[in-house]
């Protein structure tokens, strides 16, 4: 008899033979609910509702570094992204620079988000931009009301308070109530020209920052209920293979010349930019091709005073992935 798995994650190119059955996740009969990122996070972390999520990276690492995780992950990183972009400032701010940011208001939907936990570590370590050079406002983007999912104590030095809950950031960046905003998705404000991003050559800046650190961040991961975990040690290889074989993949059709499968005119060339600066398996998952970055979130997220002691990568991730077969 199958185990019967309630899977939560976005409909991705590197999800999506999941979602369509071509390939299964052996042992099990899968429910795979299509869910926005923001609503598969805030129901598995505050509710457990699904035996299978995609997670935040810095949410999980928070209740994993205490103890208190509901689920154990597996090296499937389905959201990777530059976050160079991340940053906005008013049309006509004269900030210009990161070195600008210090001493100002910055705004964040919530301080522990993996987005910002990147671009605080890529300021501190491009730039030597601390954290505790500016001051903090979280708060709703575009809705106002917005809280933290997983609760914490600003550390010793950092400046945070919560804006007016009838209040959004957008709204405070136009005011000039907040300096820049800190947020994965761009602002309401961006597409009406109001608010535009810090760095302005990314494609060059984000390309320089992988050439000199080999770092392309990881924003989730995929968590699988502990307790099944334990019941079935079989699972959390099965789970790691099946989104390892869809990811693979889409991998192969974005290399695909007869015909072009994603309606982007020049995706050959732009693929083949892609290995060229990052190497075939760009979109890697696994331990040992993640370990430098995973190491490099993990210091970051401690030095944030957002982990309860300094994680190591093998911590992260249920034993069972830490090694595969070859043949």
């Amino acid at each position: 008899m199958k185990l019967s798995l309630t899977v939560a994650c976005w409909d991705y190119d590197r999800t999506r033979l999941l979602f369509d059955g071509r390939v299964g996740i052996e042992g099990c009969d899968t429910n795979m609910l299509c869910l926005p990122v923001e609503e598969t996070f805030f129901r598995a972390l505050r509710s457990a509702e699904f035996d299978v999520a995609e997670l935040s990276m810095s949410s999980y690492t928070m209740m994993r570094s205490r103890g208190s995780c509901p689920y154990v992950a597996v090296p499937v990183f389905l959201s990777r992204m530059f976050r160079h972009s991340a940053i906005y400032v008013r049309e006509g701010s004269p900030l210009r620079t990161p070195d600008d940011l210090r001493g100002k208001i910055v705004g964040v939907p919530e301080y522990q988000l993996t987005a910002p936990v990147w671009v605080r570590g890529i300021l501190q370590d491009e730039y030597g931009v601390h954290p505790h050079e500016m001051a903090w406002r979280s708060g709703g983007v575009e809705t106002p009301g917005r809280h933290e999912k997983v609760g914490f104590v600003a550390p010793a030095g950092v400046q945070l308070e919560p804006i007016p809950a009838t209040d959004t950031l957008d709204q405070h960046l136009l005011d000039g109530r907040i300096d820049a905003l800190i947020a994965p998705r761009a602002p309401a404000s961006f597409d009406r020209g109001q608010s535009v991003r810090l760095f302005n050559n990314l494609r060059d800046t984000e390309r320089a920052y992988f050439n000199k650190t080999r770092i392309f961040p990881i924003m989730h991961v995929v968590g699988i209920r502990a307790s099944l975990v334990e019941q079935y040690p079989w699972l959390a290889g099965s789970v790691f293979k099946a989104f390892n074989q869809a990811k693979d993949h889409a991998l192969r059709e974005l290399s695909e010349v007869g015909a072009l499968k994603t309606s982007l005119p020049w995706l050959t060339s732009e693929y083949d930019d892609t290995v060229a600066a990052m190497g075939r398996d760009f979109w890697s998952y696994g331990l040992e091709p993640n370990r430098a970055v995973l190491d490099t979130f993990l210091r970051h997220h401690h030095g944030q005073g957002l982990s309860s002691r300094r994680m190591q990568p093998d911590e992260l991730f249920a034993p069972a992935t830490h090694e595969q077969f070859v043949i």
